[in-house]
């Protein structure tokens, strides 16, 4: 099977209500990356000094060698930083997420504690805060297996969320089939919450953010001053808030938001987005509970994946006669993408376009006459048959019906195969004037009109599938 593993599609066009706790028409998910202790040094068995997320500009690793004022930004996180937040998020009521690096808070048992009284939700971030992307795969399922057990060891309880951050391709797939995490957030594709399926596993997932996120504070381009930080939050809440029923993740780390002139900004965006109606602040684990009791999951076969007998059984028919059409279009690069009725649609309008102009005009011949003899015997396809008769072309007068039969028989005359369209866009009247103005069309432009009916025939009957 050629599959393709990306999903462009998400909620759609239309995703579903969010229906927050309250009414609420915005969630704030406020998440406080703790990695203080937890980044590359050589006192961690680490090959050399951490270069990443610090207001050192152009930072490289040191192979070999700590790195004195790296180590020490770092460590302002955790000495300083940590508290002028916790003063700021008590103060204001608001709960927050940690996404704590298992190393780093075994490093920082009053931070712990500190997080744990104020009632924060404490996830995992991992083992250490290192690079994961050329880690073998068991190498980083033994990483997880350790970060869960450590965090246990510290906080007292495993973690219930995962954000790896620094991850592989193989991360989400490893976290899922942990299976004891509620959400988790190795992504970026979407303002709410969704549900992946891995393997039995249903794993919710809580997209996150890296651009709504004072990292941009050490990344170029970036922000400068909180002013900026300020101004990027409040106009992605106003837009979100004017939407209603979305999600707002905003990240930040200890030793970059926690920065005076930096943390100014943070608060007027909490002002602010507290001076509105309708604001939740929630955990992420207040959010991944509230989703799985609104929105549980459920499974349903997916097109995507069906074997090929089960893809032609259930969609040979979508064109008249012509199953070959759903034969070669289970060969194509099917992905997530195509498990709706306008991604099959997609599928098999492909193969008829590209198919000869001999194959293309058999299917056309494959369609019955309208309110001809097969309708007459009652012989034609149970999806013909309520098509014709949405339009009243199964109760046609004697006039009606000889009209009909003589429109037919000239077209056919003419053009070399029936007069086709989509009867459920039309009604009798229009059906009439149509084949009375296209009977005058020259047979190269008739041909292309009838299959574009053709397809549009199909698109109405993959709708109109469960």
């Amino acid at each position: 099977m050629n599959r393709y593993p990306r999903n462009m599609s998400g909620h759609g066009p239309n995703p579903p209500q969010a229906d927050w706790p309250g009414g609420a028409r915005i969630a704030v998910s406020v998440v406080l990356n703790y990695e203080e202790g937890g980044e590359n040094c050589v006192l961690h068995g680490d090959a050399g000094s951490e270069a990443f997320l610090s207001d050192i500009a152009g930072a490289a690793p040191w192979p070999g060698q700590r790195h004195w004022n790296m180590e020490s930004i770092y460590e302002y996180g955790a000495r300083a930083g940590f508290w002028r937040l916790h003063r700021l998020f008590t103060g204001m009521d608001i709960p927050v997420t940690i996404y704590g690096v298992a190393t780093a808070l075994a490093r920082s048992p009053e931070q712990v504690a500190a997080m744990k009284e104020a009632g924060w939700e404490i996830a995992s971030h991992g083992l250490k805060w290192v690079e994961h992307r050329d880690m073998p795969e068991e190498e980083e399922r033994a990483q997880i297996a350790e970060a869960i057990r450590l965090h246990t060891e510290v906080v007292g309880e495993r973690p219930r969320g995962w954000y790896t951050g620094r991850c592989s391709i193989n991360t989400v797939r490893l976290v899922a089939q942990e299976g004891g995490f509620d959400w988790l957030s190795d992504t970026y594709d979407d303002d709410l919450p969704y549900w992946l399926e891995v393997g039995d596993r249903d794993q919710l997932v809580i997209p996150y953010t890296l651009e709504a996120n004072d990292m941009r504070f050490a990344t170029a381009p970036g922000y400068i001053t909180g002013e900026q930080f300020f101004q990027y939050l409040k106009d992605s809440f106003d837009t979100l808030y004017a939407e209603g029923g979305r999600m707002f993740s905003i990240g930040l780390h200890c030793r970059l938001i926690g920065r005076p002139g930096k943390i100014a900004g943070l608060k007027r965006f909490l002002d602010y987005a507290q001076g509105h109606e309708g604001v939740w602040f929630p955990r992420r684990i207040d959010i991944a509970r509230h989703w799985a009791a609104t929105h549980p999951h459920q499974r349903r076969e997916r097109p995507s994946r069906m074997p090929r007998e089960t893809f032609v059984a259930r969609f040979g028919g979508i064109f008249e006669h012509s199953p070959w059409i759903a034969e070669r279009a289970w060969g194509l690069e099917l992905g997530p993408a195509h498990d709706t009725a306008i991604g099959v649609h997609s599928a098999l309008s492909r193969i008829f376009r590209s198919a000869s102009r001999e194959e293309r005009l058999g299917v056309l011949r494959a369609h019955p006459d309208l309110a001809g003899k097969l309708a007459a015997a009652k012989r034609l396809t149970p999806d013909s048959t309520a098509e014709q008769a949405s339009a009243g072309l199964d109760a046609l007068t004697d006039a009606e019906r000889e009209t009909f039969q003589q429109l037919n028989q000239d077209y056919v005359a003419k053009h070399g195969f029936p007069f086709i369209i989509a009867v459920r866009d039309n009604t009798k009247a229009s059906i009439l004037d149509a084949f009375r103005a296209r009977l005058a069309n020259d047979t190269a432009t008739e041909f292309e009109t009838a299959c574009k009916q053709v397809e549009r025939i199909a698109e109405l009957r993959l709708k109109d599938m469960p």
